[in-house]
């Protein structure tokens, strides 16, 4: 009896072949059907969508699934290669975050100068021009929302090797690190003197990494980051607490 499923992937070409490869058959034992085309969506990553196919499978085959485990990023990328559709490298993704912030900057009609440093987590761009507080918004939401467009751009087409981007405007970023340098130590202080757990507000990677280190040498307070992005916030917690809570576990 026929079995019929549908597949999504970021060509036809790649949901077949990913169909083919969960189903432990060959491409040209498949009959589909294309029921929606790939989109690029808003500036190549707003709104995409995948390609959605059909499979009609009439006689499938026996054989084991243990060697259809391959991977579909991996699957696409080699695809993709196939089709003469280069990875892009490091330098190809900064040329496209580049891009991108032009173009928004374009279409804000603001002139921004785009000065680039090298630094340990990636590329900083440093935004300079006239009047740009309003590229940094409220505790550097705006700037934040900015930043992450410019790595879905920069890292779009590639799940290998990553670029990350980091966006900063008139010293905020060393402001920033600043302020919540000091948050650190006086959270610290409260979660010891109530003895408990501290959660701080959602931040990206980088403020995270700044709280971390802030109080990675505390013998009281112990850190570690919990949620899911866009939403991840980094939690401070009194070691005497946890100490007391696991010796209760042990009894």
């Amino acid at each position: 009896m026929a079995e019929t499923m549908e597949w999504t992937g970021k060509t036809v070409e790649a949901a077949l072949a990913a169909a083919a490869a969960s189903l432990g058959c060959s491409e040209e034992s498949l009959e589909y059907t294309v029921l929606e085309q790939p989109s690029r969506g808003f500036l190549g990553i707003l709104g995409r969508k995948p390609a959605r196919i059909r499979v009609r499978q009439e006689e499938p085959e026996k054989a084991p699934l243990t060697d259809a485990s391959a991977d579909v990023e991996e699957l696409e990328e080699s695809l993709a290669e196939e089709a003469g559709v280069a990875v892009p490298t490091l330098l190809e993704q900064e040329q496209l975050a580049r891009k991108f912030l032009e173009d928004v900057f374009a279409t804000m009609k603001i002139e921004v100068e785009l000065v680039r440093e090298e630094h340990e987590d990636g590329v900083i761009f440093h935004l300079e021009g006239k009047n740009l507080g309003i590229l940094i918004g409220k505790h550097g939401q705006t700037l934040d929302a900015l930043q992450y467009l410019a790595n879905l751009a920069a890292n779009h087409g590639t799940s290998s090797e990553r670029l990350h981007v980091i966006l900063d405007v008139e010293g905020y970023r060393a402001r920033r690190e600043e302020t919540l340098t000091r948050l650190a130590g006086h959270l610290a202080e409260k979660a010891c003197r109530i003895g408990q757990e501290i959660h701080l507000e959602p931040m990206n990677r980088h403020e995270r990494k700044i709280i971390h280190m802030a109080l990675q040498d505390s013998r009281k307070v112990s850190t570690y980051s919990a949620g899911e992005e866009p939403r991840r916030y980094v939690v401070i917690a009194p070691k005497r607490r946890r100490r007391e809570r696991d010796d209760y576990k042990r009894e």
